[in-house]
């Protein structure tokens, strides 16, 4: 089956749903999403969304904040735009009917780790993603906008160097499917689900990343991958995230001993960078032979914390936690690529006609270590950048002449819970030459598989490509930086690696 469109958009998170809202003028657009709509990394976060929107706030502080917590790396340029383009995206999703908590009549602003002022906006409490996504998602049922959900995408068609549409499987049906288009735009998210702990849905395994690969663009800091400090820890308990904003509200880590022991990492304590926060907590949990520390609520003062975090309280008690008078066990799990399909500030590839947006892209706004609630500001700032060159004649962003050539080849894992136990082991909080290359042997090495229509095999064929480029990554920077650190290299490096790694396939 072929059909054409203006636009094809790959994801249908905030970046894919606010991306096809704003290019419906253009002319038909499709989107594409292998689960439900609703199946998404957006519909999980929980702190929030970033923006100098308060009176004692600036966009000028809100970049320094952001360029200091990116250990280095951050593309100025890129964050300047996020930064001062944040305040205007805001008004954007107002108008498309967010719902922005603002008790009193006055945004509430919250503060988390990182940040110099309270500058989190949050719809729901706890829940903004999914208010932002729930916003989008009946703003999408429009004409103009075809929706094709349990649809995975399996190829980014070219010719001549330039994108001419997607090739799918209809997943219900097992059936192969062709559409036409002269601009692709990928917003599948990140690629938690690689990692045996993480706070991602088991959608964002990375697909779009490694089609965009497989295409011909540029991928770049593919080494850095955030683990979020506070996951809860419970056996059985399904995957869920404690948002910084608790610590923002007065929560304190304590080790199994009860002992609040933030203050002796870091100057800013619990509100420290989430790679320091993250790497003491590992510290501390291997220091008392445990599987995890707690994260204290009972000493949040001033807040009604059933009422601020209405999901967090509910998880929590269905686990037999009240956290208003217990402590909740918490420990890292992987949470956000820094890394992705690497762009330019209009979220041009550098394949004609090929675009990025969201966490499958790298602006390179991020650096090392991302700071936090600025991942769904990214996602409306790049997309109506991306959305405003739609209607030029298609080209890429420029190729880095530095770019890393690939050679490293292999077939997709056996399983998900082999590739994730062995990213976890070996390209997880703390990394070595010897694990990152053990793993990067055993990942090379996998054979292949019959190709099935499939949800789980292209899953795993795109899993497979992109682990191998984390470790080849994560191996090369001998270095520790920002999300990736290296204990046989415990020092950040700025002489050799105050730079960025970029990949692309090699012919």
């Amino acid at each position: 089956m072929k059909q054409d469109y203006r636009l094809i958009v790959i994801g249908s998170g905030i970046s894919g749903l606010f991306v096809a809202l704003e290019s419906r003028k253009l002319g038909p657009v499709l989107v594409l999403t292998k689960g439900s709509i609703e199946d998404c990394n957006t519909a999980w976060a929980q702190g929030g969304i970033a923006a100098a929107v308060g009176p004692l706030d600036s966009p000028e502080q809100h970049l320094a904040d952001t360029i200091a917590a990116g250990a280095g790396l951050v593309d100025v340029a890129a964050a300047r735009v996020l930064c001062y383009e944040a305040p205007s995206r805001i008004r954007d999703l107002v108008e498309y009917g967010v719902a922005f908590d603002s008790p009193g009549g006055e945004l509430a602003l919250g503060r988390e780790a990182a940040h110099s002022r309270a500058r989190v906006l949050h719809a729901g409490g706890d829940q903004t993603g999914a208010a932002i996504e729930t916003t989008l998602a009946a703003a999408a049922a429009t004409p103009g906008i075809t929706i094709l959900d349990h649809t995975i995408a399996t190829g980014i068609s070219t010719a001549g160097g330039a994108v001419t549409g997607v090739e799918a499987v209809d997943l219900a049906a097992g059936e192969g499917l062709s559409f036409e288009a002269p601009a692709v735009v990928i917003a599948t998210g990140g690629a938690g689900w690689l990692y045996s702990h993480t706070t991602n849905p088991d959608v964002a395994t990375g697909d779009g990343i490694a089609l965009a690969y497989e295409a011909g663009a540029e991928l770049a800091d593919l080494e850095f991958y955030q683990f979020h400090p506070t996951a809860f820890r419970g056996d059985g308990a399904p995957p869920f995230l404690i948002s910084e904003a608790v610590r923002g509200e007065g929560a304190v880590l304590r080790n199994a001993a009860g002992e609040a022991f933030m203050a002796g990492y870091h100057p800013l304590g619990d509100l420290a960078p989430r790679d320091i926060v993250a790497r003491a907590i590992v510290a501390e949990m291997r220091a008392a032979g445990s599987e995890n520390v707690f994260l204290d609520c009972t000493v949040a003062r001033g807040v009604d914390l059933a009422a601020r975090f209405p999901a967090i309280f509910a998880f929590c008690q269905g686990q037999g936690i009240d956290m208003r008078s217990a402590p909740i066990p918490v420990a890292p799990a992987a949470h956000y690529l820094m890394g992705g399909v690497r762009t330019d500030t209009f979220g041009r590839t550098t394949v004609p006609g090929l675009f990025a947006v969201g966490e499958a892209a790298c602006t390179g706004v991020h650096g090392a270590n991302r700071l936090a609630s600025n991942s769904l500001m990214e996602t409306v700032v790049f997309g109506k950048r991306t959305v405003e060159c739609l209607g030029e004649a298609p080209r890429g962003a420029e190729r880095d002449p530095r770019a890393i050539v690939d050679g490293v080849d292999g077939g997709p894992a056996p399983g998900h819970g082999t590739l994730q136990a062995l990213m976890w082991d070996f390209a997880g909080i703390e990394r070595s030459h010897e694990g990152l290359e053990r793993a990067l042997g055993t990942a090379t090495g996998w054979a292949n598989s019959p190709a099935r229509p499939t949800r789980e095999w292209h899953e795993l064929r795109e899993m497979g490509t992109l682990a191998r480029l984390m470790l080849k990554a994560a191996l090369l920077r001998t270095e520790s930086r920002g999300a990736h650190y290296r204990s046989d290299y415990p020092e950040q490096d700025d002489r050799h690696w105050a730079r960025r790694q970029v990949f692309r396939r090699g012919n």
